[in-house]
């Protein structure tokens, strides 16, 4: 019988590089929002993916950047500690070009983070992203200069988007990870419970729908979460939304105006946003929501331990 391996894998890398894209595609649910925004994910997010061969929980962690303001430190050393708590890294970076659209490019943030995985002494893929945006030659010089700057124990390239070379990044990983049986239920999918993933949800149609400086100042807490209607009258549609789940919610800004922004017109942007959500959460919840959504403002929650612990997230 062919021993099964099982163990946590880290995504790292760059704000806006495709981590969250690339965890849905693995575990093959959305429960890591996305935005073409960079700085999306915040926390971490684990989702679980089981074969007959083993099961890999991949840790999707916030861009390491450079930080500024406490929100951003939190996400940055949230992204560092994972490191330490994993059994496999896996480095996702996206091809990076010079100005003649030819040479390869590594960039000072890829640099940065190159820097801090030098003393990580357990296995470190290379994983190239977004291959499907670049012509295959020039992507050989990019994966040799980053290649030069340290030793990968693997290198592969994938389309997150697309899933091209998804399952080879699957069975790669899968094969490093210590022999073992499954840590999680097999039909566990993610560790985030489903208010948690519920407020993220809400946040993604705040990304979504707000374009200026709102996104990055909103916060999602859900103050209630009454399923006690959850479950489906008797005789009721197989295949159907049946049930009701009733959210309330608070969404946080720090100034009058990104409330005002986000409120919009006659309250015509909140609506928008609830109204998305409402849609999202239903396919989430395999069932009817009510979403009450409320709009307070918390001044400078990004740059404070108390603003942080106010909006749940310290």
């Amino acid at each position: 019988m062919t021993p099964q391996h099982s163990g946590f894998a880290a995504l790292v890398g760059r704000p806006n590089v495709g981590k969250s894209t690339l965890l849905n595609r693995l575990v093959g649910e959305k429960i890591a929002i996305v935005s073409p925004k960079p700085q999306t994910t915040r926390s971490r997010i684990t989702g679980v993916v089981t074969r007959p061969e083993g099961q890999v929980a991949f840790v999707d962690t916030p861009g390491i950047h450079e930080a500024r303001g406490a929100l951003n430190k939190a996400m940055v050393e949230a992204a560092l500690a994972a490191l330490q708590d994993v059994d496999l890294v896996v480095l996702l970076v996206e091809p990076s070009l010079g100005p003649d659209g030819k040479t390869p490019e590594v960039t000072p943030g890829v640099r940065a983070i190159l820097e801090r995985l030098a003393a990580v002494r357990k296995p470190v893929f290379l994983v190239v992203n977004k291959v499907d945006s670049v012509s295959r030659p020039l992507l050989l010089p990019f994966v040799a200069a980053l290649s030069a700057m340290r030793p990968f124990d693997e290198v592969l390239l994938v389309s997150a988007l697309t899933g091209d070379g998804v399952e080879d990044l699957l069975r790669a990983t899968l094969s490093r990870l210590p022999e073992g049986p499954p840590l999680f239920d097999p039909q566990t999918f993610t560790d985030q419970q489903e208010v948690g993933l519920a407020a993220e949800l809400i946040r993604e149609q705040v990304l979504r729908h707000c374009r200026q400086e709102v996104p990055h100042s909103a916060a999602v807490v859900v103050e209630s979460f009454d399923e006690s209607e959850r479950a489906p009258r008797p005789g009721s549609r197989p295949g159907g939304l049946e049930g009701l789940v009733r959210l309330h919610a608070t969404l946080y800004v720090e100034r009058e105006s990104q409330k005002a922004i986000v409120i919009g017109k006659r309250g015509a942007m909140l609506k928008a946003i609830g109204t998305d959500a409402r849609k999202a959460l239903e396919r989430l919840l395999g069932t009817h929501v009510y979403l009450d959504l409320r709009v307070k403002v918390e001044p400078r929650w990004t740059e404070t331990e108390r603003g942080l612990r106010k909006v749940g997230l310290t």
